[in-house]
Order: C-alpha cells, then structure tokens, then sequence
C-alpha cells in the first residue's frame, strides 16, 4: 500500500516523539521530570468540569450544529469585551483545539506553492499543517539577541510572493510576547502588502509582569478583513482533552462571506467538535476567572526560578518568557543540541525538547523547557541540568 506523498513530507512532532521514550522510562522505573509537553499541571476549574458533566447528564450527546452550539455567542461576547474585536457568533468556528482551526484555514486557503512567513522558532504543528496544504513555509530567523522577535523589517523584506503571515504571541517555544506598539508596527507594514494575518492566540492570557496582550485584528479596522484569529479552552481554562477551540473570521460578510462558507463546507465534512465539552465555553469566558490569577502568579514564580537558574549555568543563557509557560535556552556547546538532550534525558531523567525541533536559527543551540512542575521540582531539574553540563563539558562533547 503506497502512502500519499502529502503524508511521507510530514515530519514527527518534537515534543511527541518524547512520550514514547518517556513512558519506557517511566515503566522502568526510573525517576522522570517531564519538561517535555505542554499541558498545564494545575486541576481544571469545577465550575468548568461541571458544565460538560451537566450536559452529559441532560442528554447533549448528539450531533451538535457544524460550526458549534449557540454558547459560541459567549465566544462573541468575549472578543468585544476584552479583545475590541466586534463579531457576530456567526463568525466564530469551533473546532476540535485550535490546532483544528489553523488546520482548517490553511487548506481553503493555500494553493500549491504559496508562501507562508512563519517566524522561527516556531510551533511545531505550524510547517506541517502548511505543507499538508500543499504551501511553503518561508522562514523569518529570530535569535535571542533581538527577544525571538520579527520586526516590520522582516516582513516587509520577505512579503513578496507570500500569501499569509503567521504570528503566535505569546509564543510557543520561546514565550515571548509582543508588545501592543511592536503587533501595530507589524500591522502598519502587513497594510502595505496583500498579505493575510493568521493570528494564533490561544495564550492570550498568560501573559506576566508588564507584559500586556493585543489581539491582532483589533490594532486596525483596515485588519479585520485581512486577519484570522485563532484561541481555544486548552491553556487558560486548563482543559487540554477538551479539544474545544475556534477559528474566527472578522470582518464584513460581502468580502469574508465565501471563505466563511469554503471553512464550514470543511466543518460539514467532520460533521461537529465535542458536543458536551462545547456547553463548558460559555461559563469559562463568563464565568470566575480567579483560576487565572492564582495560576499565572504560579508560573511567574516558576518562570523566575527557570531564568535565573538556567542563567547561572556558565555556557546557557536565557531569555526571560513574557507569557506562555515556555523558555528556550541556549547551549553554548560543539555538539548538537539533539545530542546534548539525548545524554541528559538518559543520565539524569530531565526530559526537555531540542530546539532543532522549533525551527532554531541555523547554527544556534536551544532546548525548550516547559516550566509547569511546582517550584521544588524545578529547582531540583535545574541543578541537575547544571551539574550534568558541567559534565558535558569536561567530556568535550
């Protein structure tokens, strides 16, 4: 049986080809610190939990409508409130994550061929949903040196030939964040191109300090219809295995109307997302969002603790996340980061991804740590990982 060619050019997630390893580890018995997914540590909110078993228990187990219940109006409500983004329910998708709606945009988007900037390090998920769609990624190198950020400059010398241009902030790996002037001086550039803006949201608020968050189709009228806007239940409501997200379309329906309708002929093909889970949508945007401030002073804690440790290690060096629950390190090593990794998983048990996995700048050395275990946990992993690039080091690896 011959596999599609579209498949064969779809590359292994990097975080994901961990779980197997660390599942053996796991089953061996041996003492693993899991650095490795994204999935937040904290306990969903009950209200929320409540929401889907109530559902559940009054019968919401059928086929739901294609582009979500109507509770996808809380979603609406959401976006005027705390976003200025003004869409009618009719506008919002729900999918299955936000995964699912990136997905969705890029097939009744992309020709073969067509160009997307994605800014490196990227997504994991980002390059292959591209090619899966049968476009290109084009690349926009960022390093440490510049916070892991594009500049209009970037985008302006790469729009050319290009159909659509991703930004995800905050960002996964990196957590960085961009600042409300930084998104406008990209949007003022992106005005004076074609190109489309697929803006992925889904850690809008996790964001810490003074790091304040802008939704990208709301900086400019001239972007709504030129942007689409991607979040989801996953991060901030703590409900991974939910896989509620949604894509939104803004602007007027006479210019957005027959890419609404090409994204729903996709919807209509899975028929919906999670029935019961989607009756969770409506209390967790409008519900006690206390959850959100009690985990948020957590992870900065705990993101304290990872830039100032990872910082203190001679030959790493850290830039502090703005939001998310990520930081990128870099190893000022010889070798390879895969290999460093590979050694430090199988001599200390602390499980982290390699940055050649995110798309790294050519030449450059990163690891990804995800620094959602408690604060002894990570304290514990961190001198570890000092201990054994000290080690490292003196082999002359």
């Amino acid at each position: 049986m011959e596999l599609s060619s579209r498949i064969k050019n779809v590359n292994p997630s990097a975080t994901i080809a961990l779980t197997s390893r660390v599942k053996q580890m796991t089953a061996e018995g041996i003492d693993v610190v899991d650095f490795g997914v994204g999935e937040p540590d904290f306990d969903t909110p009950q209200f929320i939990k409540d929401a889907a078993g109530a559902a559940l228990a009054g019968g919401d187990t059928k086929y739901a409508p294609r582009s979500g219940v109507k509770l996808k109006a809380a979603i609406a409500r959401k976006l005027k409130a705390e976003n200025g983004l003004e869409v009618s329910p009719e506008q919002v998708l729900v999918t299955f994550g936000g995964k699912h709606a990136l997905y969705n945009a890029f097939q009744v988007l992309l020709e073969p061929g067509e160009k997307v900037l994605t800014p490196t390090p990227y997504w994991v998920s980002y390059p292959e949903q591209v090619k899966l769609a049968g476009g290109q990624c084009l690349f926009l190198q960022t390093r440490p040196e510049n916070g892991f950020k594009i500049t209009p400059e970037d985008v302006l010398a790469n729009a050319a030939g290009a159909k659509v241009l991703l930004i995800n902030s905050p960002c996964n790996p990196t957590g960085v964040s961009y600042t409300p002037r930084e998104l406008r001086d990209i949007a003022d550039v992106v005005l004076q191109t074609e190109l489309i803006v697929f803006s992925d949201e889904i850690y809008e608020k996790l964001v810490y300090g003074d790091a304040e968050f802008a939704s990208f189709a709301a900086l400019d009228r001239r972007l709504l219809e030129r942007t689409l806007t991607f979040n989801g239940l996953s991060k901030a409501y703590l409900v991974p295995g939910f896989r509620i997200g949604w894509g939104v379309v803004s602007g007027r329906r006479a210019v957005m109307g027959e890419y609404l309708e090409a994204i729903n002929k996709l919807l209509r093909a899975r028929l919906c997302a999670n029935h019961p889970e989607q009756h969770a949508i409506k209390p967790a945007l409008q519900g006690d969002q206390g959850h959100l401030e009690q985990v948020k002073a957590k992870l900065s804690r705990r993101r304290d603790i990872t830039t100032e440790m990872l910082n203190a290690i001679p030959g790493i060096s850290c830039v502090p996340p703005k939001g998310a629950f990520y930081a990128f390190p870099r190893l000022n090593i010889e070798g390879s980061d895969d290999h460093f990794v590979r050694q430090l998983i199988k001599e200390t048990g602390v499980v982290v991804v390699p940055g050649s996995g995110f798309g790294q700048e050519p030449g450059s050395k990163h690891f990804r740590v995800v620094f959602l275990p408690p604060e002894e946990v990570l304290k514990a992993a961190y001198a570890k990982i000092a201990s054994f690039y000290e080690k490292y080091m003196d082999a002359g690896s």
